[in-house]
């Protein structure tokens, strides 16, 4: 039997060192303040060396909470087919601003969201295999709104499909 531990987090009290490490840290890929912040103190660092290293990290373009925002609600979206509600419930625990949030959802096209949504409700009625109808709508709508569609969307596109 395997036993697997959680790899010790080597401890960096030298301020220049973090600021080197959370440079590669933040160009391998998109990340939040939020993350670079708990991620330092991860490291060990004590609060106003971590401010301090997250103001060069804006500064030097290493961190930019639109751009991460963007990224996020996009890859979300393609990749994992989320809704809006869900990345936006995301994108606010990882304390993005309302205004980064907003940008981000708006960049989300209309019809193919509405694309996006009949096709996964499509995708899951071919796996399920109840046969009462009621039933049937009710664990599509429970599907769509766990990705996160919102609830009036899920019910006009399950409606329409009985016509």
């Amino acid at each position: 039997m395997f036993v697997f531990e959680k790899k010790a987090t080597v401890k960096i009290t030298d301020p220049h060192m973090a600021l080197m490490k959370m440079q590669g840290w933040c160009a391998y890929q998109e990340r939040s303040q939020q993350d670079a912040r708990d991620k330092l103190f991860e490291l060990g660092l004590w609060p106003e060396a971590v401010e301090n290293i997250i103001v060069k990290l804006i500064e030097e373009n290493f961190l930019n909470e639109e751009r991460f925002a963007m990224s996020f609600a996009r890859g979300k979206f393609s990749i994992k087919k989320w809704g809006r509600i869900k990345i936006k419930q995301e994108l606010k625990q990882k304390r993005v601003s309302d205004y980064c949030l907003k940008k981000a959802l708006q960049q989300i096209d209309e019809t193919v969201y509405m694309e996006t949504l009949k096709r996964l409700i499509d995708m899951k009625r071919k796996l399920i295999k109840e046969k009462n109808p009621v039933k049937l709508k009710y664990k599509l709508m429970s599907y769509a709104l766990s990705k996160g569609y919102e609830r009036d969307l899920v019910f006009d596109v399950l409606n329409n499909k009985e016509e």
